[in-house]
């Protein structure tokens, strides 16, 4: 606005003198000022064209049917699952009792005599076959002693009597663990339903179903 000010001041200055009229400064800046201001407001007052906006498109509200949940987590792969424990920690987790009964006296003197320092499965396996047979429904005698004591059965048994037990050794602890296991059931073993076994060293020509060969025994049933 200034520039056209003076434009128009000058222009004005050079009228009057050459025309040798009076003009009075002040006064022609201000009709100038009057004039560039009515511009101005003229132009301010021409209404503004409207732009056209395009509206966003409408977003549907998500109701509480259809209303997005996190997928569920697929299903844990069972072959995946590790056991929570060996056979090794469980027999170390076994509290060595007091004093034993005779059914557990009988089964651990079993385990000791036939398989002590052998790996703790085969160990298991001859416990297993103790339970096994007084389980049988008549097949055997009813109770683990009995069976134990069955005649012909268990070449460690001495007129119906065990032979002396180192009962403060690591062996006899393990073989007292290794009866608490099996009576209670708190172990899978791969010979659970056998009922005979002999030594691998040894070859009877048995007729009957091989289940596995654990330690130094053969296992059928």
């Amino acid at each position: 606005m200034s520039r056209i000010y003076r434009a128009a001041t000058f222009a004005a200055v050079t009228l009057c003198t050459a025309f040798g009229i009076a003009c009075s400064a002040p006064s022609f800046a201000e009709t100038v000022t009057n004039a560039v201001s009515a511009m101005s407001n003229e132009q301010n007052s021409q209404p503004v064209p409207a732009v056209a906006v395009e509206p966003l498109p409408e977003v549907p509200a998500v109701s509480s049917d259809s209303a997005i949940t996190a997928a569920p987590a697929d299903d844990e792969d069972d072959s995946d699952r590790i056991q929570a424990r060996s056979l090794d920690q469980l027999v170390s987790e076994q509290v060595m009792p007091e004093t034993l009964d005779r059914e557990t006296e009988c089964l651990a003197a079993s385990v000791y005599f036939e398989s002590k320092g052998e790996p703790l499965e085969g160990q298991l396996a001859v416990a297993e076959v103790v339970l096994n047979r007084a389980k049988s429904g008549g097949r055997f005698p009813p109770s683990v002693c009995s069976v134990v004591f069955q005649k012909g059965q268990f070449s460690f048994v001495r007129g119906h009597r065990f032979p002396p037990i180192k009962r403060h050794g690591a062996f006899w602890k393990t073989a007292v663990a290794i009866a608490q296991i099996a009576m209670n059931d708190e172990w899978d073993s791969r010979a659970s339903n056998a009922l005979f076994f002999h030594a691998a060293s040894v070859s009877p020509g048995w007729n009957r179903v091989r289940v596995a060969q654990l330690g130094n025994h053969v296992f059928y049933r």
